[in-house]
């Protein structure tokens, strides 16, 4: 029995091609890892974070060629954790509540403040209601026709009008 090839059109690679197009492989990979290796310095020479994409887009290289290279794969992780901001350490527990403990106070007494000038001005307003009522009142006594005048409020009606401010 005669063995057909696997793919009728395809062909063994001539000994030369096969040779040319290996290094020419190779030399497309060390360009774009030295392409990759003049991106981290540039990023490193601007302050700027050092990340895969980062690195992939100064380069114009691919994520699967980064990570397909142990040697830039270790150096990006590597530089990627030195520049890493660290975090400031969160403040203990006890301080936390000592901050809250002290915030809900101040909450509480500017509370009680707000309560007292609000009643402060409640009783303002009553005086005030109660003059304008004695006043309307001895403008009545001093006038001849007081029916001929509109109706005057009533101490019922002050105490209305400050029941409804509340």
């Amino acid at each position: 029995m005669q063995r057909r090839p696997a793919c009728p059109t395809a062909s063994p690679l001539p000994p030369r091609i096969a040779v040319t197009s290996a290094a020419a492989a190779k030399a497309k990979s060390q360009a774009k890892t030295k392409s990759a290796e003049q991106a981290i310095r540039t990023l490193t020479k601007h302050g700027e974070p050092i990340t895969f994409q980062a690195i992939q887009r100064e380069a114009g290289v691919s994520h699967t060629f980064l990570y397909g290279r142990p040697d830039l794969r270790g150096r990006i992780e590597r530089l990627r954790t030195q520049t890493r901001p660290i975090p400031a350490p969160a403040p203990p527990a006890d301080e936390q509540s000592t901050l809250v403990l002290a915030l809900t106070s101040q909450i509480a007494q500017l509370k009680k403040q707000h309560r007292q000038e609000v009643q402060a001005l409640r009783d303002a307003l009553e005086r005030a209601h109660g003059e304008n009522l004695d006043l309307h009142r001895e403008l009545d006594r001093r006038t001849e026709a007081p029916d001929s005048r509109p109706r005057r409020p009533t101490p019922a009606d002050n105490v209305a009008s400050i029941e409804g401010t509340s």
